[in-house]
């Protein structure tokens, strides 16, 4: 086990409180050697905070694996959906200011974004509905390959599409609803609208309010555009061993997830794609570390935002990670462990990237876990994070 710098808000410890540390540690480790020697991932980063203090952190296998570049602690990933929490809180500040309102119907930021149902009825969607991904909206790799949102040419904010966000919101807003806003729970480009949201109530791009609420506050280095060079280099699960993706990549997701995923690695790296408030940063385990810390516990976020951030918008029949899991604002959220066979606390918000990534952070354990992986979809639905939730 290795330990490197540490960000401020964030201390080193050996031992975390109330449990002994070294069955947890030998069950991370032996998670992450058995992945590496069954060739399920090309390399992984792994941290677990618990009161704040690092009770493990290891980096393991290769960033490139063509290259022999060893994966480092500070190995930068794009992180996919690992992006939407840093989105949440800048949307969560701006409430806390007194600038934007959970309650706010979108069209109040966003006057041209207005979505119909698929009978054509008009539909008002909120904020706090983009953030519980309950209003109605989709993402292009959960549909069918010839489904309304590839007719529109939606971004899911992963793909070589360089266009406006302005241009994909129209696209958005061109589709039909699956639902009523309000009428049940679907993942969906949500949090790529509420990117808008932000940006229309601070008058700034997204990448500069995240900076401004959250990312210079906290400060993590963390970003929207970065070289795609220093990226830990993506692969995806193969026969044998997993497979580097070059250039643009459609990577079959498991039939229980959708139809598949368009990735272009190098979207990072221009300028021209717009910022994708759901999938478009890339930085360290380190960086999502300490914005989970502020999320769990600290002064970033007021009691009353923590707490609405983990009320349990969805209930269990959503089903959002299996059995037993509902949704808030920030994640999946442990409903019913006995339902979900987990060992993790009931009130436990989990979520990933399909890059490769799985992340929780157990409220009750005062407990915060980032795996990154350069390896789809192994690291995010795989039985390594499987492994590690088992773990903790």
């Amino acid at each position: 086990m290795s330990l490197t710098t540490v960000p401020p808000a964030i201390s080193r410890g050996t031992e975390p409180e109330g449990r002994p540390a070294g069955a947890m540690i030998d069950a991370l480790d032996n998670a992450i050697d058995s992945a590496l020697a069954d060739q399920r991932i090309v390399g992984c980063v792994l941290l677990v905070a618990e009161h704040g203090r690092i009770v493990f952190a290891r980096a393991a296998g290769l960033a490139d694996r063509e290259a022999g570049r060893p994966m480092r602690i500070d190995t930068p990933f794009r992180y996919a959906s690992v992006t939407k929490p840093f989105t949440t809180l800048a949307a969560l500040k701006l409430v806390e200011a007194g600038l934007l309102g959970a309650d706010d119907p979108v069209g109040k930021w966003l006057p041209g974004f207005a979505p119909r149902t698929a009978d054509g009825s008009a539909a008002e969607i909120s904020v706090g509905q983009l953030m519980s991904h309950t209003a109605g909206l989709d993402y292009r790799f959960q549909q069918a390959t010839d489904g309304a949102y590839a007719k529109a040419g939606i971004s899911d904010g992963l793909d070589e599409a360089d266009i406006s966000l302005v241009e994909n919101l129209a696209r958005i807003a061109s589709a039909p609803l699956s639902g009523a806003p309000g009428g049940g729970w679907r993942y969906s480009v949500a949090t790529d609208v509420l990117g808008a949201v932000v940006e229309a109530a601070t008058a700034k791009p997204l990448a500069e309010a995240v900076v401004d609420l959250v990312t210079r506050p906290l400060g993590l280095t963390a970003s929207f555009h970065a070289s795609p060079a220093g990226l830990a280099t993506p692969y995806h699960d193969g026969e044998g061993s997993p497979v580097r993706m070059e250039g643009v990549t459609d990577v079959p997701l498991p039939a229980y997830l959708g139809s598949a995923v368009r990735f272009d690695p190098g979207r990072i790296g221009r300028h021209a794609a717009f910022p994708s408030g759901g999938a478009g940063m890339a930085g360290t385990a380190q960086d999502v570390l300490s914005l989970l810390e502020a999320y769990r516990g600290g002064s970033f976020l007021s009691a009353v935002s923590r707490e609405a951030a983990r009320q349990i918008r969805v209930g269990g029949e959503a089903m959002t990670q299996g059995p037993g899991w509902g949704f808030c604002w920030t994640g999946a959220v442990l409903i019913d462990p006995e339902a979900a066979a987990s060992t993790l606390s009931q009130g436990t918000v989990s979520w990933g990237g399909v890059y490769g990534h799985w992340w929780c952070v157990d409220h009750q354990r005062a407990r915060v876990a980032v795996l990154l992986t350069n390896t789809a979809y192994e690291g995010m639905v795989g039985r390594l994070p499987r492994d590690i939730a088992n773990a903790l």
